[in-house]
């Protein structure tokens, strides 16, 4: 069996995370206590911990974020559609990001309830994902 990614995360409001993770994104719900959820996003492991620690809101979108990297576009187009249908709160509408470059890919960016930001991608050229090594280009400047 291939290893699965897993990540923890602060959410401020265990029920508005399940409205935003299983109902909005699909996501497979999982194990529950009166402190966390476990969510599946496609195939990874979620696990929303509830806090009540303040946190600076972030501005912009780094450096903090995750999510997916399909690899079609009509999985990628599939989300953005499925997000405008279920009203999400979308952080940065879909667009193009170094339109005519080997790094040319498509994003959008959700907010969750408690403020996670989310971004969903698309490269044009796989090899983006892990190569291109001659291009210094890491995400946008600020």
């Amino acid at each position: 069996m291939p290893a699965l990614f897993h990540l923890a995360f602060p959410v401020h409001d265990l029920a508005a995370a399940k409205r935003f993770y299983a109902d909005g994104l699909g996501c497979v719900l999982g194990r529950e206590s009166s402190t966390a959820v476990t969510f599946g996003l496609a195939g990874h492991q979620l696990i929303a911990h509830l806090s009540t620690e303040a946190r600076p809101p972030q501005k912009g979108i780094y450096p903090r974020h995750f999510g997916l990297v399909f690899t079609t576009e009509t999985e990628w187009q599939a989300l953005a559609d499925r997000a405008t249908q279920q009203a999400l709160t979308f952080y940065q509408h879909p667009r193009v990001r170094f339109p005519g470059t080997r790094l040319e890919h498509r994003t959008f960016f959700l907010e969750d309830p408690s403020g996670n930001l989310l971004e969903f991608k698309y490269y044009r050229q796989e090899s983006a994902i892990f190569g291109e090594r001659d291009v210094s280009a890491v995400g946008d400047a600020d």
